[in-house]
């Protein structure tokens, strides 16, 4: 019944055959055009999904930034990115499934409606070739039927004069009568035959207009009705495809929530104590000096001059028992290896973490020679399965590696026990294995002032306090060669350091820490190295004494060459 009343309402356009055949044409046309809209809205989630990772991978932290993951705001933000990161790859999918359900399938589709559409338009042209072909007979046979009629009456009306004249003979008037009655015959023939060929045309035409046609037209509506449908099930699909990550996509964004959500200010503050936190002890009340009395001025003037060059070991030995605020300049070169540029806790804990890291590489290699130790004795016990001796390379080399990380992992130990105040009982062994020992030896070492660096406050270490037994037997020791040679300020103390200007110090400051320099108040010093931020400035006296004091200590008054440059 369907097929029938669709075939039905397209029957009653069978005249209008060529209109249809350009209504069906621009069907298809609008399937492709579809089909390229789908295309391009798949390239168009591609590039940004593509431009989404770009973001997400572009703000990943570096290694350099691995600190970063101790604050709760920046792991919130780490797992956004990785979130975003999924979420660009939802829209990858809706690429994907456009290609695979809608441009695949509609591209497909068109070439098949193609091929149906120039069947049926086949079809229908030759029926109509055929019905005109047949259109062309009857009308020849009617043409043929009306000569041949024509002919009959002009023979007969000939014979009907032939046979009234009296004049004509007998003979004539029988050959006039036999040609009529050859033409009336012919012309009986012709009538026959164009009635018959009239019978079969309208037979013929009457299925073609009520029978081939409709069947025709009737398979072109249900290939036009069936490329609307499929249109309407792209464009649900085209809707369905982005519904289908939705949940998908709710939980990036509920993944970001929760990130934000976990952000602990508190938690953070409390790291940055925990960063940053440096074991030094405030420094304790600054003494009340009495200038007040001409005679104890100038008793403390004199001892202050006098006293410049004779108390520096004084002032060094003190330096190694009173703990003083970080005496803070940064290193021009590389960190040392001791991380000796660290505040005492900060060492410690890079100390500690990197024995850590260590020991787990001792145990990796441990792992390996045991395992390889079992596979040497099971081709001991089955030569069969491979040569025992085919082993003893890679031991050995692990062996080699064990002993190594070990030596490495003591000189940290060392540094560790020096940090923490347990300075490491004196061994052979401990003395060729570890820089730390080295300054204890009695001749000074040639290619290892470790220690004197850490020592030396200029070059960006920081003033510990070992225990009292290594300060005692080691004071004269030690001193002597940081104040010769070792040491960073010593190597700069050489090239002579141009001035850049004057200071006048405004309080007196006794410079107890090891690098720096004591200053009188109102005494006029010269610069030669600006406070890099710090809080520091490097001053000299005279061509012998230089060193830093406070920033805020003094008044300085730079050159105007220095300020240009």
């Amino acid at each position: 019944m369907v097929e029938e009343k669709m075939g039905g309402c397209w029957s009653q356009t069978k005249d209008q055959f060529d209109n249809l055949e350009k209504h069906t044409q621009w069907g298809i046309d609008f399937v492709e055009k579809y089909t390229k809209f789908v295309k391009e809205r798949s390239e168009i989630e591609l590039n940004y999904a593509r431009q989404m990772r770009n973001l997400s991978k572009k703000y990943q932290p570096k290694k350099k930034d691995e600190d970063e993951n101790k604050y709760t705001w920046c792991r919130a933000f780490h797992s956004t990115l990785n979130e975003l990161n999924d979420y660009a790859g939802q829209h990858e999918v809706i690429a994907e499934n456009m290609m695979s359900q809608i441009i695949a399938e509609l591209t497909r589709y068109s070439q098949e409606i193609k091929t149906e559409r120039k069947t049926h338009f086949h079809d229908g042209r030759k029926a109509q070739q055929h019905i005109e072909a047949g259109w062309k007979q009857l009308e020849s046979c009617k043409r043929k039927f009306e000569r041949d009629c024509k002919e009959a009456d002009r023979a007969q009306q000939y014979f009907e004069k032939m046979d009234a004249d009296i004049n004509v003979t007998k003979a004539d008037v029988e050959k006039a009568r036999q040609q009529a009655q050859m033409r009336h015959q012919m012309a009986s023939d012709s009538k026959s035959e164009y009635s018959s060929y009239l019978q079969k045309f309208n037979q013929e035409q009457n299925e073609h207009y009520y029978t081939i046609i409709p069947n025709i037209f009737q398979k072109i509506q249900a290939m036009e009705e069936k490329r609307i449908e499929r249109m309407g099930e792209s464009l649900k699909t085209f809707a369905e495809v982005d519904r289908q990550i939705l949940p998908i996509i709710g939980k990036c964004l509920d993944g970001m929530t929760q990130a934000a959500e976990s952000i602990e200010s508190k938690t953070d503050s409390s790291q940055v104590i925990e960063s940053y936190k440096s074991g030094f002890e405030p420094p304790g009340d600054v003494e009340f000096e009495d200038y007040g009395q001409a005679m104890k001025r100038t008793v403390s003037e004199t001892s202050l001059t006098n006293s410049r060059s004779e108390n520096k070991p004084e002032r060094s030995s003190k330096s190694k028992t009173k703990t003083l605020w970080p005496f803070i300049k940064k290193n021009k070169g590389s960190n040392p290896e001791d991380f000796s540029h660290l505040p005492p806790e900060q060492r410690r804990k890079k100390l500690q973490a990197k024995i850590d890291d260590i020991n787990k590489d001792i145990q990796k290699e441990m792992d390996q020679r045991d395992a390889l130790t079992k596979m040497k004795e099971v081709y001991i016990k089955n030569p069969q399965m491979g040569d025992p001796n085919s082993v003893d390379p890679r031991l050995a080399e692990i062996a080699h590696n064990i002993e190594k990380l070990q030596v490495e992992a003591q000189k940290f130990e060392g540094w560790l026990a020096e940090v923490e105040g347990r300075m490491p009982v004196k061994s052979d062994t401990s003395r060729r294995t570890s820089t730390v020992y080295e300054t204890q030896n009695s001749t000074p070492p040639t290619n290892n002032n470790c220690a004197q660096d850490r020592e030396s406050s200029p070059d960006g270490s920081y003033t510990e306090e070992p225990s009292s037994e290594v300060q005692t037997s080691n004071e004269s020791k030690v001193q002597p060669e940081t104040a010769e040679s070792g040491d960073e300020f010593d190597d700069a103390e050489e090239d002579m350091l141009p001035t850049i200007g004057t200071c006048k110090a405004l309080y007196p400051f006794e410079g107890h820490n090891e690098g720096t320099i004591a200053i009188t108040e109102g005494e006029l010093l010269y610069v030669i190295e600006e406070d890099k931020g710090d809080g520091w400035t490097r001053v000299r006296r005279n061509e012998e004494e230089e060193g830093y004091v406070p920033t805020s200590y003094v008044e300085v008054f730079l050159d105007s060459n220095a300020k240009d440059s």
